[in-house]
């Protein structure tokens, strides 16, 4: 038996998230699985590095898998690919120690959110952005990030109360403006279920002065979710690197 991590990347506009589930055969992870399976002509399972909700896309998910016997990485790929609708694809695959798993060896992750703040939305990019149409002080919006970098309990950040725990650390939150654009990259350990939106939704209304820099500190302490912003769109989101 051989192990391999697989690189993937996807488009999650017509998906119901990264993880398999019972009731909907349009799960990028199912999609995948199906796949693999048929060119192996065995039943296969993989393990992703974490969950993307409904509608989030990915430059740099990973997987891993276990095969029967060894493969040569570029033909395999190449045989999924042929497979796989043209919203999903296996970027690469490389041999990896036995035992690797792609959710527990992870050390990281890096997720960019980006946001189109002009009247109107980007014709070209409108499915990939969200629209804010509004001015943003993004000397502000880093002051408030500047609060959330550290190992903190991110519960009034998160819509899933059954978490074991919600301690996470944040590296670092890099937000800077590309034109009429802003483009918003979070690298930490890892983040609770819609974490990264509502972080996002938080900064942007600091962005328009609907809330000050110094209220991350607050929703830090008293952890309660209605304290933070609003949950932004998931179209915007991108899963962009999986450290390890």
């Amino acid at each position: 038996m051989r192990t391999y991590k697989l690189n993937i990347v996807y488009d999650g506009s017509r998906y119901q998230g990264w993880q398999r589930q019972s009731t909907t055969q349009h799960t990028v992870q199912g999609i995948l699985e199906k796949t693999i399976s048929e060119v192996t002509g065995r039943s296969t399972q993989i393990d992703g590095s974490g969950r993307t909700d409904s509608g989030v896309h990915a430059k740099g998910q990973t997987a891993s898998v276990v095969l029967p016997g060894k493969v040569t990485e570029i033909d395999f790929c190449a045989r999924l690919n042929e497979r796989l609708p043209e919203d999903i694809r296996v970027r690469d695959m490389s041999l990896v120690r036995n035992g690797f798993h792609a959710r527990l060896n992870a050390k990281g992750k890096k997720y960019e959110y980006f946001v189109d703040t002009r009247e109107k939305p980007d014709v070209f990019t409108r499915k990939y952005c969200c629209h804010f149409p509004y001015k943003l002080d993004v000397e502000a919006m880093e002051k408030a990030a500047g609060y959330l970098v550290g190992t903190y309990d991110f519960a009034g950040f998160t819509d899933k109360k059954e978490e074991k725990s919600t301690t996470r650390t944040i590296y670092d939150i890099i937000i800077e403006r590309q034109a009429e654009k802003i483009r918003i990259e979070y690298y930490g350990t890892g983040f609770l279920y819609h974490m990264v939106r509502i972080l996002t939704g938080t900064l942007l209304e600091v962005g328009t002065g609907r809330r000050s820099p110094e209220d991350m500190l607050k929703i830090l302490d008293r952890g309660k979710r209605e304290d933070a912003g609003f949950l932004a769109p998931a179209h915007g989101l991108f899963l962009k690197e999986v450290c390890y």
